[in-house]
């Protein structure tokens, strides 16, 4: 580190000294492990075989990327200090600029577009936000309403346009005309074994060759490159000399103008990746269905936000925040019912031991609400087969509001998050 950024750093290095003792990686495997395990004694409990099967686990990685590129983007924006609730207005356009060029032009200009598409919307808010002040929630919510504004009425005039090439290719005003395949890999050999190894149903080992096998089992290229994504935010962020100014800018950006870091350059840097990453989230979606189609995010952008706080601005725990919300949205779509009915003993479990855990603390009240309400799901896994439609159609949403509500008394945002800047302001 230069010595000229010691004194930015104080802030970010203070709060890794008097935050929580950082997890290592041999407690993240343990952790991973014992969750496995857990899963495993669900599924051999219940008789849900879907809970760790290969489609399960395939179905969820696809549905982690979109909310895991929305989250990824919205950490990028935030540890810069602009708040970005535009996530969600930013894969419209990304997803919308998708299907415009991919049905002429292919998948991998489709991905690129949904990337330029999504930059857009995040150089707005950029102007919005960093050079006229505009507050940063006002800012996110109008892109929100702009872009499905801008993309329901050019996808009217350009998709549904009478006697239009788009209209004869099959598109109409909903609905783009439909794009080629993105390729995708299988590890020949490797996945054929996994695949039969889970077949044997056996404790544990079975469920570990089910998870493995869908990451070696028609797999998107676009996933692998989400993959490396993650790994390319934490080395610029948190190992290189521009990720230390970038997140000066989030913690104390007077300090970082004061040893001469162009703060109003690395936030707009910043708020510019961060809408790129959801617009190629959105477009992820669209390759992923052959077109673009009118709400096809789905409130993905603000589930993405959510991983991003639950994940506590990094981006291992975005990665894991996108994995879970990703498993209940493909569980779903995939089992329905029963595979919801089966999570309601996991989940009772886990109340229980959150319980424990605040009688241990001295918090009785809280206590008492998680085992009576950990009882009450016991009852109901017995008392009943299934889960209504409606309650499994929103199991994804319910899973977000949980997670927050759980661990929102142990984050820490970055300092200056969503606070006005003006540079000579400290002058």
């Amino acid at each position: 580190m230069s010595a000229d950024l010691k004194p930015a750093a104080q802030p970010v290095a203070a709060a890794a000294k008097g935050g929580r003792r950082k997890l290592t990686y041999p407690w993240i495997l343990l952790i991973l492990a014992v969750a496995l395990l857990a899963v495993s004694g669900l599924r051999a409990l219940t008789g849900t075989a879907d809970l760790t099967s290969t489609g399960q686990f395939g179905a969820a990685l696809s549905a982690a990327v979109p909310i895991g590129l929305a989250g990824l983007g919205g950490l990028w924006s935030e540890r810069a200090g602009v708040v970005n609730i535009g996530l969600e207005g930013m894969m419209m356009l990304g997803s919308f600029a998708a299907g415009w060029i991919g049905w002429q032009h292919g998948p991998w200009a489709a991905a690129a577009a949904g990337i330029v598409g999504g930059a857009l919307g995040g150089l707005v808010h950029a102007v919005a936000t960093v050079t006229f002040g505009v507050d940063h929630i006002v800012s996110g919510v109008a892109i929100n309403i702009l872009a499905l504004g801008a993309t329901q009425y050019l996808a009217t005039l350009w998709f549904g346009g009478e006697g239009s090439a788009a209209q004869a290719a099959g598109g109409n005003d909903k609905q783009s005309p439909p794009m080629p395949d993105m390729p995708t890999f299988t590890v020949p050999g490797l996945s054929d074994w996994l695949n039969s190894v889970e077949a044997h149903h056996w404790f544990f080992v079975s469920d570990l060759a089910g998870i493995l096998g869908a990451a070696v089992t028609n797999v998107s290229w676009l996933t692998l490159g989400t993959v490396a994504l993650f790994v390319a935010t934490f080395y610029l962020l948190w190992r290189s000399s521009f990720g230390l100014r970038l997140r000066s800018c989030g913690e104390a950006p007077l300090s970082a103008e004061s040893l001469g870091v162009n703060v109003y350059a690395y936030k707009y840097a910043a708020v510019l990746v961060s809408g790129a990453l959801a617009g190629l989230g959105g477009a992820f979606l669209s390759i992923g269905v052959h077109f673009y189609q009118d709400g096809q995010t789905g409130g993905r952008g603000y589930i993405g936000l959510a991983t991003m706080i639950f994940g506590n601005w990094r981006p291992g725990g975005v990665a894991m925040g996108a994995g879970l919300f990703g498993f209940m949205d493909a569980m779903q779509l995939r089992s329905g019912g029963p595979t919801v009915h089966a999570l309601l003993l996991g989940l009772a479990a886990l109340l229980a031991v959150l319980a424990l855990l605040r009688l241990r603390a001295a918090k009785r009240v809280q206590a008492a609400v998680a085992a009576v309400v950990a009882v009450a799901l016991v009852v109901w896994y017995a008392v009943a087969d299934t889960v209504p439609l409606e309650l499994v159609e929103a199991s994804p949403y319910i899973a977000t509001l949980l997670v927050l509500a759980l661990f929102s008394q142990r984050l820490r945002p970055p300092k200056a998050g969503g606070r006005p800047y003006r540079r000579g302001q400290g002058a």
